[in-house]
Order: structure tokens, then sequence, then C-alpha cells
């Protein structure tokens, strides 16, 4: 074969042809690609609906081949609920800010992973609310200066930043729970492990599952995308490590 006409790297068949509309350097290009890569590698993608979002990624149903339902905001685990209740057969996951989930949408998430609802949820944490200005998240850093804490966060008036991950590792249902990141090649290879697998215990109908993945903001963290990148790695990492908190397969009496 002749290696010159040989494609080695494409648009996945899940994603379509539509330029996003994120900023430069945001990640959310990034995460959607793994996402797709994995429906495509399992073959589910025309079994699989999605569920949007109110944030940046709130149009990402204009991304992906696949279908789709726009929640309220916050609402996309009780929407994922319904739906993967009505229709078991489907591959159903919901795709979240750390606004959308870890601050209005707190109650629906911890309650659906709490029951050990059946869908996988993609939790983009970048520390801050994107669309809407660059105010402060319930995931913001201890002294990280936003639109609205100019000073920086203060935790005596606001408290400490919420670590979804190891909040909902303390339920007995969630089947597999891990943090990953994507600011350099190597962590999104880890990442893509990560998402690949959230779908496979899904298709094995093992119960909730839920990857968080730490993504830059250039613009509303005022920086440059490698800025962002480097600031990631000095400043999420220490305070949301990587890894794996919770796995069925490593439950205990899963032998």
């Amino acid at each position: 074969m002749d290696q010159q006409n040989q494609t080695i790297f494409a648009r996945p068949d899940a994603m379509t042809e539509t330029v996003t509309h994120y900023c430069p350097g945001c990640t959310h290009g990034i995460i959607h690609r793994l996402v797709a890569e994995a429906l495509d590698d399992l073959g589910v993608r025309e079994n699989t609906l999605g569920v949007a979002p109110v944030g940046c990624s709130v149009l990402i149903y204009n991304y992906f081949d696949t279908d789709f339902l726009e929640a309220p905001h916050g609402r996309a685990p009780a929407l994922a609920t319904g739906f993967k209740r009505m229709r078991p057969d489907m591959v159903v996951f919901t795709y979240q800010g750390d606004g959308d989930l870890a601050s209005i949408g707190m109650s629906e998430i911890i309650h659906a992973a709490n029951r050990g609802e059946k869908f996988t949820t993609i939790f983009v944490n970048n520390t801050i609310y994107g669309m809407t200005g660059g105010q402060m998240a319930p995931t913001t850093l201890p002294g990280q200066v936003t639109t609205t804490c100019p000073a920086g966060r203060d935790v005596s008036r606001t408290g400490y930043p919420i670590r979804m991950v190891e909040l909902l590792a303390a339920l007995a249902t969630p089947a597999y729970l891990q943090r990953v990141s994507v600011h350099t090649p190597q962590h999104i290879i880890q990442a893509k492990k990560a998402v690949r697998k959230a779908f496979e215990y899904q298709l094995e109908d093992r119960g909730f599952s839920l990857i968080e993945l730490l993504s830059t903001c250039p613009t509303n963290w005022g920086m440059t995308p490698s800025e962002a990148s480097k600031w990631l790695a000095e400043n999420l990492l220490p305070y949301y490590p990587l890894g794996c908190y919770k796995d069925f397969d490593k439950a205990e009496g899963d032998k």
C-alpha cells in the first residue's frame, strides 16, 4: 500500500463537520473527540443519546452525530435517568461542566449516583463558570481570581472547592469513578482509556459511572493556552489528584 495515501488522523464518525464555538485553547474540543472516539470504537453511535447541559457546551448537539436532548440547568442527570429507564437498550451520557453539575445540579448528580442509574457522566472541571463571564464556581480554587471574587476565593466566606469524585465515592452504588486530565498528550491518552471504560461499564449494565476531566479555560483564566496548561498542572493537580476512586471490578466481593 502507498504509505503516502494512508490516513493516520481523521474526524471521528460520531462528530459532525460543524466548527465549534469554543475559545482558542479550550479543551472542550479534545474531550468531545475522546467521547466520539469511544462511541465509534464500541460501535454504538447509532444507539446513543447525549444530554446537553447549560454552560459552555450547551451547543454540543451540533458537534455530535448522535441523538441529543437539551436539559434545564443542572437537570441533565434527571433527564438521563428518565430516558435510560424508558430505553435501557440505549447508551446514554450526560456532558456537564462544574457550574452545571456541582452547583445547581448538585442534588441531581448525587441522587442519580446513589440510585446507581445506568448512564455515564462526562464531567468537565475547569474551576470556573466559562459561558456566563468567568464567575466563581463550586470548584474554584482557594485564592483563585474570578469576576465575582476579584481578590481571590476566600474560603472563610465561601467554603472550600468541592471534590466531586471523592464526594461520590462515599456512596455505595457508583460502578466507576475516575479523575483524569487533558492538558498534555500523555494525560489525553489516559483520559481516553477512562472514557471508553465508562461506556463499556454501561454496556455491561454495571451501573452509574462518572469521569471527571480537568480542563483549561484560557479566556476566563486570563492566560494563553500554554500558560493555562502549565497553571493546571501546578495548581489543579495538587488539589484534584488524578486517579480511580471507585471501580466495580475492584469493589469488595467482586472477584
